[in-house]
């Protein structure tokens, strides 16, 4: 697997804590598609090498537990459907995973075995409609909360149900303040206003844009919100996905064989200040590793701080609606996940 890791490296993530440094990983790899057990195993190996190179904060691409599906519109055009369109999306569908559930379980096990902050892009299952979520769990094994993605990209809409606001947390830890925008959300200005104004300082962005323009939207963040951006990536090849005709990708055609790239990944690390402290990874599977320095984020904002003195709330405001919003609703409380699965 490829690496790609800070050029110094300190001996103990306590050393790390006294100086107000965190040491955080990216994951750039790939599902193992329709085998959710396998895709947790991986999941797993991965974040525990990441713990034993002394991260704090390990952050996987979106949709990696359920899968990305790249390339595919599950039989759809605008008033049709192939008669295998429905069969495909109930695979689909098995793949992914309840909130709480038996695999939610496991990845709070993993987050608490390991001793990290685990954020885990996944394919949530409420009913029967599907959402691109991120989860969050402290070194506790604590679930955290979870970001659902509320503006799914062009066919993504066949597959995943919108997100609402109440589901924009930012979490105040011990490492910083923690969240995530997903994907091409992250090009909507006002949704990452609503984010530096909850005092983002760690701004996880798991993704599936493997394009060298994504490089300058995520630096612009970074400098924008002045905080860190962690943005994760899959590293993908044909193989990785069902093979045709289950699973056709129409734009590639018969350009593709079984090793070529289909998501390139370039997962990186940047600072307030726009600089790149790790990666981009264009290589192949891997962790990406950087230590971030908090003291970094107040630098940054001396000179520009744009939901405080480089505001203008006199001529602009932003409102938003962080309730959930829901279809139907009932008098009794609805039951949720424990806050800590120890």
């Amino acid at each position: 697997m490829a690496s790609v890791s800070p050029p110094t490296v300190k001996n103990t993530a306590a050393a790390a804590a006294a100086d107000s440094t965190i040491r955080a990983t990216v994951v750039q790899a790939t599902t193992v598609f329709y085998d959710t057990p396998a895709t947790l195993d991986k999941a797993e190996k991965l974040v525990a090498e990441a713990a034993s190179n002394g991260s704090q904060l390990v952050v996987f691409p979106e949709a990696f537990i359920g899968g990305y599906p790249r390339g595919s519109n599950f039989g759809s055009t605008i008033g049709h459907f192939t008669p295998t369109a429905s069969e495909q999306f109930r695979k689909y569908y098995d793949a992914a995973i309840d909130v709480p559930g038996p695999d939610f379980d496991r990845l709070a096990a993993m987050a608490g075995n390991y001793k990290v902050y685990l954020v885990m892009g996944v394919i949530e299952r409420d009913g029967y409609t599907l959402y691109c979520t991120v989860l969050f769990f402290d070194p506790q094994g604590c679930y955290l909360g979870k970001r659902r993605k509320f503006m799914p990209t062009t066919a993504e809409r066949i597959v995943w149900g919108f997100g609402d606001g109440s589901t924009t947390p930012v979490f105040d830890t011990p490492i910083g303040k923690l969240g995530a925008v997903i994907c091409w959300e992250n090009k909507m200005p006002l949704l990452r206003t609503a984010m530096y104004a909850k005092g983002i300082e760690i701004y996880c962005a798991p993704n599936a844009d493997d394009r060298e323009v994504w490089q300058p939207t995520v630096r612009h963040i970074a400098i924008e919100g002045g905080c860190f951006v962690l943005s994760a990536c899959q590293f993908s090849l044909r193989k990785d996905f069902p093979p045709p005709p289950e699973y056709y990708l129409p734009q590639w055609d018969d350009e593709l064989n079984e090793d070529s790239v289909v998501s390139a990944g370039g997962s990186v690390i940047i600072a307030p200040s726009g600089e790149v402290l790790a990666g981009p990874n264009f290589e192949g599977e891997g962790l990406i590793t950087a230590d971030l320095d908090l003291k970094e984020v107040a630098r940054a904002k001396f000179s520009f701080d744009s939901v405080g003195h480089y505001s203008r709330p006199d001529i602009l405001n932003l409102i938003v609606n962080d309730r959930a919003m829901k279809p139907v609703s009932f008098t009794s409380e609805s039951e949720k996940p424990d806050a800590c699965n120890k």
